[in-house]
């Protein structure tokens, strides 16, 4: 019998950390200030919620105060009871018709909400004692789905459809859940931000080589393609043919730009190019994919999961790259799972939440749905702000022991 734990009062933190020396940048955001809008919620016990929205600094304050807001739907209840038919008070909090109109389901709002919905996640586990990617895989296929709001998505996956596709993967999944022993697979993300000098990217390679390393990730969009070219070719050459080099363009390019330039890096043979141009343009995606045979990776900016439903139908998506601080959190990052499970999308998550999320994520996605255990993006840069921070070995994700989603912060 599980232990019963009232949400007393919900409580919205600004935190923000000040990267230094160019980490963090890209051709977009220049100077970044990595900020958590930051949900609390207090119990009648010792346990805590703590749930994370991502941001880049000025404009957290206004997640913050959304959050606040948001937290009412869930004051008062008692976390098990409200986990179990959580789908229904999701799509209360997603359609709170005070907020709907300034979305609908993206922006400030949706943030905010992703750190409600995280913050409930959270304390769930907690409740039961166990990290978040144990309290999901043991779930029943039922109970899961209750999580989640298929409003939009009727069309396309139903809940009974949910419900069988989860019941089909069960076959293989003690074989699957031998990455618990292994650690996920990750890729370094920090060896060539945009602002580093080639000197600084080229020592980051070869760093991330020696603690195990075999992917990692270039920022390029550069005014001069030029330069993305030459530090481009740079990384491939001190890499070697065999490590996995990915290019990421923060959706610098226009569809011109990023046909020309992405047929430029084709020959160094890149595992995805990430955010070619606009996030909401489907169809610029759908036609650069058509003139370049490159593989997409779409989705750190991606709000919500009818966005996703689009690129999904549209083709032209390779790798998912759902971000559960960025879409309504953990319950719509398992909804729009499921749906790039059914068009066979591998799950890659964007970890603007340091990965301290979403290493429960992609085991919970692999073991649970049969999702490939490909990659996930490794930041170094706000390890010493966790209680429990990620742990990586050898280029792999050691799996998480600590009951929740590793969110606490010092």
């Amino acid at each position: 019998m599980n232990k019963s734990i009232v949400i007393k009062k919900g409580f919205a933190e600004d935190v923000r950390f000040q990267l230094k020396d160019g980490s963090g940048s890209d051709a977009i955001h220049t100077v970044p200030t990595y900020a958590y809008g930051v949900c609390h919620l207090h119990t009648d016990s010792m346990l805590q919620g703590v749930g994370l929205a991502f941001t880049l600094g000025e404009g957290n304050n206004l997640v913050k105060d959304a959050i606040t807001y948001l937290v009412k739907h869930v004051e008062g209840r008692e976390i098990n009871e409200l986990m179990a038919d959580f789908g229904t008070t999701y799509k209360q909090m997603v359609d709170d018709p005070n907020f709907r109109w300034l979305g609908p389901h993206k922006g400030v709002v949706h943030l905010a909400l992703a750190a409600v919905v995280n913050a409930c996640y959270d304390l769930w586990a907690k409740s039961r004692a166990v990290p978040l990617w144990q309290l999901l895989i043991e779930l029943s296929p039922e109970e899961l789905v209750n999580t989640l709001d298929f409003s939009y998505y009727e069309d396309i996956l139903s809940r009974e459809q949910a419900i069988e596709l989860l019941r089909s993967k069960s076959a293989g999944r003690e074989m699957r859940k031998k990455i618990l022993d292994l650690g996920y697979p990750g890729y370094d993300t920090s060896v060539g931000w945009f602002n580093y000098s080639d000197e600084k990217v080229a020592d980051n390679i070869r760093h991330a080589m020696d603690m195990g390393f075999t992917a990692m990730k270039l920022k390029v969009g550069s005014k001069d393609p030029a330069r993305d070219i030459r530090r481009a070719e740079m990384v491939r050459n001190i890499a070697g043919d065999k490590a996995t080099i990915m290019f990421d363009a923060n959706q610098q390019w226009n569809l011109p730009q990023a046909i020309s330039i992405c047929k430029s890096l084709l020959p160094l043979n890149p595992y995805w190019i990430e955010e070619p141009t606009h996030p909401d343009d489907v169809y610029a995606h759908v036609a650069l994919a058509e003139a370049v045979p490159v593989k997409l990776a779409l989705g750190e900016h991606v709000p919500n999961k009818i966005l996703f439903k689009n690129f999904l139908q549209s083709g032209c998506m390779s790798f998912n790259q759902v971000d559960a601080v960025r879409v309504g959190g953990v319950s719509e990052f398992i909804l729009i799972s499921l749906l790039s499970k059914k068009f066979n999308i591998p799950v890659v998550p964007h970890v603007g939440d340091m990965g301290q999320i979403h290493q429960h994520l992609v085991l919970f996605n692999h073991i649970a749905m049969d999702h490939p255990a490909l990659l996930l993006e490794h930041i170094p840069h706000l390890k010493e702000a966790f209680v429990n921070p990620v742990e990586i070995v050898n280029g792999r994700y050691k799996t998480p022991h600590t009951p929740g989603m590793s969110a606490d912060l010092k």
